[in-house]
């Protein structure tokens, strides 16, 4: 019995001391799957149902449950919020879809970027990195402090808020502010 008890402890503690899987990070008070596609997750979480409204106003959604992969920068319900009053009301309208398509697809980079990347190209590019986005925006990225921060064609800068959240087809890097194109 008292060997018994030992062997059970001893693998208790072993197991214990193993390293742990990476868990994806909860979002919008919703668990993210790896095994799911970028719009499968988005839809759950309770921060992004802006961006999800823009997402499937702008005619995106098939192209970003695509194989991909993408990175997705995508910026929250506050952040939206944060756009001069109507700015995203006036961009939901059928009218203007091909403006809401091109601020959308500069917040996707082509490829599957996990934060560690981000900042070993930062560092290569002595403090900062530029990317062209899948709508022809040019993102710039730096490191202050611990944060990774985005800044767009107009000078805006978002900060990563929570990083690598693995999907299907990809990864999310959710953001803070919404990353505009040059007008």
């Amino acid at each position: 019995m008292l060997k018994t008890s030992l062997v059970a402890l001893a693998l208790a503690i072993s197991f214990s001391a193993a390293p742990a899987f990476a868990k994806n990070p909860m979002v919008g008070g919703a668990a993210m799957y790896p095994s799911k596609n970028i719009i499968q997750n988005a839809l759950k979480s309770k921060d992004h149902t802006t961006l999800v409204a823009a997402v499937k106003a702008a005619g995106l959604v098939d192209t970003l449950q695509g194989k991909g992969p993408f990175t997705v920068f995508a910026p929250t319900n506050e952040a939206f919020a944060a756009l001069p009053a109507g700015t995203v009301e006036n961009l939901l309208k059928p009218e203007n879809k091909a403006t809401l398509t091109k601020v959308l697809t500069c917040h996707v980079v082509a490829g599957n970027v996990m934060a560690k990347a981000v900042i070993g190209m930062v560092k290569a590019g002595g403090g900062m990195h530029s990317v062209k986005t899948v709508g022809g925006c040019m993102l710039t990225f730096k490191v202050v402090g611990k944060n990774v921060t985005v800044t767009d064609e107009t000078g805006g800068t978002a900060k990563v808020t929570i990083a690598d959240v693995k999907q299907s087809n990809g990864v999310i890097h959710v953001i803070n502010k919404v990353l505009l194109p040059k007008s």
